[in-house]
């Protein structure tokens, strides 16, 4: 009976050990200036240049790059998906070779959504997501909401990967709905914009970091928090700095880095992708 048993576990094991794989990642925590449309490419395209020297397969961006997170001037510049800005980092996603997840303001009609999207090295969309928890005292008026329905993930040449945005990962009933997800993700990506006056950094940082662990643990899947670096230029908030710390857990909720405290930083990161329960 024992020998059966230790064989079992031992092919177990192995099956698990095989479906393991690695990914390397690159965490581009960029400067993000409101309304520098072309300013902003720009520095996207030096992340991304960083991230291929770095044999990267995954670019992972912030919130609101193009345009600026609760910037109001979003209502008039920014474009639908697909459209001119999409068009443009698929375009990029081609010229580097990298799979590109990233945040991006979203217009649909009268309606700006505070969206994300993951482009394949093909340039192909292959998934969107708008955030839900949309802080609507920051603009007015305010990002239209998502549906808690949106919230899913994508088979992708990499394995099963979900996105949700910075405030969603704060809401216990959308974090379930993730922890729910039937296929489970192998990674999730998530583009932060996380803020505070200027006299909480550091310490804020941790509260990122406390956020993000916790959500890799209760998800069972490694998590890719991607946070902004800048300052806040409208609305109530206006001042406020992005502290960048972006942060990269394991599925058991091990902190594996943590970006440079509000500066600019790409950094390539290995995670650990399946092998386990879904």
């Amino acid at each position: 009976m024992f020998p059966k048993l230790i064989a079992g576990v031992l092919a177990a094991m192995a099956v698990l050990s095989a479906s393991a794989r690695t990914l390397r990642v690159a965490v581009c925590q960029i400067l993000t200036i409101d309304g520098d449309r072309d300013g902003n490419f720009r520095r996207i395209e030096y992340a991304l240049e960083a991230a291929r020297a770095g044999r990267a397969n995954i670019a992972a961006f912030p919130e609101s790059v193009i345009l600026g997170w609760e910037n109001p001037e979003a209502h008039r510049m920014a474009t639908p998906i697909p459209g001119a800005d999409s068009d443009r980092i698929a375009a990029l996603a081609v010229k580097y070779g990298l799979m590109i997840s990233i945040g991006l303001d979203e217009k649909d009609g009268n309606r700006l959504f505070d969206s994300a999207i993951l482009v394949d090295r093909t340039g192909q969309i292959l998934w969107k997501h708008r955030k839900l928890n949309v802080l609507a005292q920051l603009m007015d008026p305010p990002y239209s909401e998502g549906v808690p329905e949106g919230i899913g993930s994508v088979e992708t040449e990499f394995g099963r990967i979900g996105i949700v945005i910075c405030a969603d990962t704060m809401v216990e009933a959308l974090a379930q709905r993730v922890a729910q997800l039937k296929p489970k993700p192998d990674l999730m990506l998530i583009p932060y914009g996380w803020a505070a006056e200027v006299g909480k950094w550091p310490g804020h940082a941790k509260n990122l970091e406390r956020l993000v662990a916790g959500r890799a643990k209760m998800w069972n899947t490694p998590v890719v928090a991607t946070d902004l670096v800048g300052v806040m230029m409208h609305g109530p908030w206006t001042g406020q700095t992005y502290g960048g710390a972006s942060v990269v857990a394991d599925a058991a909720g091990k902190v594996l880095t943590v970006l440079r405290d509000r500066d600019v930083d790409v950094r390539v990161v290995e995670v650990t992708v399946g092998g386990g329960a879904h």
